[in-house]
This record gives C-alpha cells, sequence and structure tokens, in this order.
C-alpha cells in the first residue's frame, strides 16, 4: 500500500517543477510553497505572448531584486541559491544591477559570483568597489580554507622526497635511511648490508627548491578557473621552498607576482574577458625561467590560440627540451568537462606536455606529483581526469 504522504510529496515536488501550467492537474500552492513557486516563476516562467516583458519577471527594479534574494535563500538550500543567481545574472542581464552596493549587499557570495564582479569591476563605481571587495574577500576565505593546507602538505611531501639524493657524497649520506632502502641486500655471512642505492639528506628546508610559474589564461570562458588558480597562487606564494610567479593573460599580460600576499588583489589585478594570445604568455614566461630543470610550468587555459600557434608549440617544445616539467590545465574547476581546442590539447600531449582537467580539491595532489617529475599522463589517468 502506497505512503499518502509520500505521494502528496511528490505531486507537490512536480507541481512546483512544472509551474503554474500544472495548476490544473496537479492543484494549487499555498504558504511556504506559493512563494517558492513565486521565486522560481520570477527566474525560469517564459514571457507572455506579445509582451517584452517577463509575466512575473525580476525586471530591473533593484528593491525587487534584492526582495528575490532575500526569498530564495530563505526557501532553498546553498547549492540551489549559487545555480539561481548564475541563471538570474545570465537569463535576466542581472550585471548592470550588481554594480550596486545594495544589491552586493544582498546576493550569496560564490566563485560564479566572483568571476562575474572580477568581469565588472573595470566598470564598477567607487561605491561599490568597497562591498565588491567584501564579496570576493568571503569567497577567497572560504576557498582558502578549503585548499590551503592540503596544498602545503602535499607540497612539502613531495619536495622532500625529491630532495633526497641517489647519489650524495660521503658526507651527506644519510646512513639510517640508507639502511632501511637496502635490508634486502644484507649478507649473513658477513653479517653487514652492502647497500646498492645510497640515500642523502634533504635540502635545508629554507632554501628555495623549485620556481613555479602560473599563467592563468583569463578570457570570459576561464573565470572559475581564474578565481582558484588565483588564490592556489598566493597559497604557494607563502610556501619558502617556492618561488612562484603567476601571471595573467588575454592579448596582453599582467605579471601578477607582485600581489601574490594577497589573493583579493591578485583577483583584482585581472581582467576577464577579451581575447587570447597564449604563444605571448608563454614567451613571457620563458624569460622568468632562470632554472629549468627545478621550474615547473603550469598554463591553465582552454587552449583556444588567437596568437601564433606554430610559435606557440615551437616553445612549449623548447621548454620541455630545457627540462622544464609543463602542464596545461584545461580548466581548473569543480564544474566538469570543459570545452576546449582538442586540436591543440592533443599537439601539447604529442610533445609529452599532457593536458587535462582537474578539480581544485586534485590539484594539491598534481602538484606534488609534478613537484617530484612523477608521470603526470598516468596521474590523470588515474584520477580520469584526461580529455583526449
Amino acid at each position: 500500500m502506497s505512503d499518502p504522504d509520500m505521494s502528496d510529496n511528490r505531486q507537490r515536488r512536480w507541481r512546483l517543477l512544472l509551474g503554474d501550467p500544472a495548476s490544473t492537474a496537479l492543484g494549487g500552492v499555498s504558504g511556504a510553497d506559493a512563494a517558492m513557486d513565486g521565486a522560481l516563476n520570477a527566474l525560469y516562467e517564459p514571457p507572455e505572448r506579445g509582451s517584452g516583458d517577463r509575466s512575473a519577471g525580476l525586471g530591473d527594479s533593484a528593491p525587487r531584486v534584492a526582495r528575490w534574494l532575500a526569498d530564495i535563500r530563505t526557501y532553498f538550500p546553498s547549492s540551489v541559491v549559487q545555480v539561481m543567481q548564475a541563471d538570474a545574472i545570465d537569463r535576466l542581464n542581472l550585471a548592470r544591477l550588481l554594480l550596486e552596493p545594495e544589491m552586493l549587499a544582498s546576493v550569496q557570495p560564490d566563485v560564479h559570483l566572483v568571476g562575474t564582479l572580477l568581469s565588472l569591476h573595470q566598470a564598477m563605481p567607487e561605491t561599490a568597489k568597497a562591498t565588491a571587495r567584501q564579496v570576493v574577500g568571503a569567497v577567497v576565505t572560504e576557498v582558502e580554507r578549503r585548499i590551503a593546507q592540503a596544498t602545503r602538505s602535499a607540497v612539502a611531501g613531495a619536495l622532500t622526497r625529491a630532495s633526497r639524493s641517489r647519489r650524495p657524497r660521503l658526507p651527506d649520506v644519510d646512513w639510517n635511511r640508507t639502511i632501511h632502502a637496502n635490508l634486502k641486500h644484507y649478507q649473513p655471512d658477513q653479517k653487514t648490508v652492502i647497500p646498492e642505492r645510497l640515500v642523502g639528506y634533504g635540502r635545508r628546508q629554507n632554501a628555495v627548491q623549485r620556481d613555479v610559474i602560473v599563467a592563468i589564461d583569463e578570457s570570459g570562458s576561464m573565470a572559475e578557473s581564474v578565481v582558484y588558480a588565483g588564490v592556489f597562487g598566493a597559497v604557494l606564494a607563502s610556501i619558502a621552498a617556492l618561488r612562484t610567479s603567476v601571471i595573467a593573460f588575454d592579448t596582453n599580460i599582467v605579471d601578477l607576482t607582485g600581489r601574490l600576499h594577497d589573493p583579493v588583489e591578485v583577483l583584482f589585478g585581472t581582467q576577464l574577458g577579451g581575447g587570447t594570445d597564449i604563444n605571448r604568455a608563454i614567451a613571457y614566461a620563458q624569460s622568468l625561467i632562470s632554472r629549468p630543470t627545478d621550474t615547473l610550468f603550469v598554463l591553465i587555459s582552454d587552449l583556444y590560440e588567437g596568437g601564433v600557434r606554430s610559435e606557440m608549440l615551437r616553445r612549449m617544445r623548447a621548454m620541455t627540451a630545457a627540462g622544464v616539467q609543463v602542464v596545461a590545465l584545461l580548466a581548473l574547476s569543480d564544474s566538469g568537462a570543459p570545452s576546449y581546442d582538442r586540436e591543440n590539447a592533443a599537439a601539447l600531449a604529442a610533445l609529452g606536455v599532457p593536458a587535462f582537467a582537474c578539480t581544485p580539491d586534485a590539484f594539491p595532489d598534481l602538484l606534488a606529483e609534478a613537484l617530484a617529475r612523477g608521470d603526470l599522463t598516468g596521474w590523470a589517468d588515474r584520477y580520469q581526469l584526461r580529455n583526449q
């Protein structure tokens, strides 16, 4: 026998999903359901035939939109609120209203909203900039909380493993680790271990062991990646064993290295939108390389090149030939499989440069693998991240 309450709840959900056209078959709504239905209608109900406005739309009234934002935060969970805010910006052209401080104070901060604000901040009036920074700062704090400790731990572990020399000088031999690594070579008749591999002490922990250069494509489609990459860059810059440089590029290049002490400043140093010249960005990155075999270059781009493709590939080939560890991230985001230039991704793979998308949670482990000069293609396969 079916549960009447379960059946009623299923009917209620279908009614909210289908909207007003389902009222005849499924009945009307009241109370909190009516408020939820109104919020959904304001965003998703199509315009009336012959009308230039939406039948229940938000229009361009800031007070009305602010009330709507408050309603959706009351009636829907955070994950749904983020989706509805993003849809409202796209469907109802609310970007202009986000330039008003009253509106910014009403929204729920999230990575997608930060991407929108970064694309608008050049046009933002002074009265809204302080509020915008607060919104961006709240998201940055949350992202840092999510990724900072995992990143520092992964990097420290990778550098410790990588710094143990396999050919140490006699004064630098770590005898405890050497004996442990060679126990299988114990000679019973001689009652000793004959080591086949010597393990040396790691470098001093306060020495710079690796150079990391991150190049971030700031074209409009890369908004979420820009936010995460900016925060990761600031975290990497706080690790003494790394010398971190971060650049953002479209058809121009902005060196953000001097802002890495403050990830909010890093993000406001970008300008989302515009074209893409990957070749020019790689050329600039090459000028920063002084220790090729100790350098990791991370290109974060969908690889849609607006510059000279042949030169881009030539520069990548030269980097890898010089000993630079290179990886191309097609996206650094939680948004699933990205759109990217498959021909360029395949060309990079043929040069030994793996190209795949990566989530923020997997990025620390990727860094550890790269800094230890591991097999990044195999790593991506294990994480099921490859897009080839």
